[in-house]
């Protein structure tokens, strides 16, 4: 008898990729990594924490109600049928709580000081600390992209536990060599470099001597 793991279907499936926002400045960052996957048909898993929607009220006038799927897809100018799944962060029973749920990976995009510290603890005080450690564990990529400063001594060091954990820790810098023209072309070099990472195709922004640059419309 010949046993095959890996169906034809499973291994066609695009794997799901975790997005997590948290309460820190820059929420935008997060909403246009989404924006970009699911307009390329890659699913998402995404983790919103309540400071992240505070942020968004406050830095972008946002404000979702109980649909948090739909109102999302609507700002973000997305079909209702794109590969979506907005989970509770007090669902440890979600999907991307367990490490036989196989994923691309996990970013968390932007990541609070709050978060780095419990991430760097090891504690599970919510979905998305449980769906980063599950990552860690398996040995799946992590980035987490810190939009701070300066940096104190305690962030430093969790930072530092974090990449010798095999996270890959990062701060939304924009660039300026590829001559951004507006705020919009900065918030895409950042989730253009995040998308980097994780092997995600992508022509957010100019690469260094190179021409090519293609956008798409963003509502964040």
């Amino acid at each position: 008898m010949t046993f095959n793991g890996d169906s034809t279907a499973e291994s066609a499936r695009s794997l799901p990729f975790v997005v997590a926002i948290t309460g820190a400045s820059g929420s935008v960052y997060g909403l246009r990594l989404v924006q970009f996957l699911l307009s390329k048909n890659q699913p998402i898993e995404l983790l919103v924490s309540k400071a992240a929607l505070m942020v968004m009220k406050e830095e972008n006038d946002l404000v979702f109600g109980d649909n948090l799927k739909e109102e999302l897809l609507k700002h973000l100018n997305l079909p209702a049928d794109v590969p979506l799944t907005v989970h509770s962060l007090t669902n440890y029973g979600a999907t991307v709580a367990s490490g036989s749920y196989k994923t691309k990976g996990m970013a968390v995009v932007p990541c609070s000081l709050g978060t780095l510290g419990a991430l760097a603890a090891g504690l599970t005080e919510n979905l998305i600390h449980r769906a980063a450690a599950v990552c860690l564990k398996e040995k799946r990529p992590l980035m987490i992209v810190v939009r701070e400063m300066p940096f104190g001594h305690i962030q430093l060091k969790n930072m530092l536990a974090l990449s010798e954990a095999g996270a890959i820790v990062s701060c939304a810098s924009p660039g300026f060599y590829h001559k951004p023209e507006t705020v919009q072309d900065q918030i895409d070099f950042v989730v253009g470099r995040v998308l980097d990472q994780f092997g995600f195709d992508n022509q957010l922004f100019k690469r260094w001597k190179s021409e090519q640059k293609t956008t798409l419309k963003s509502n964040v």
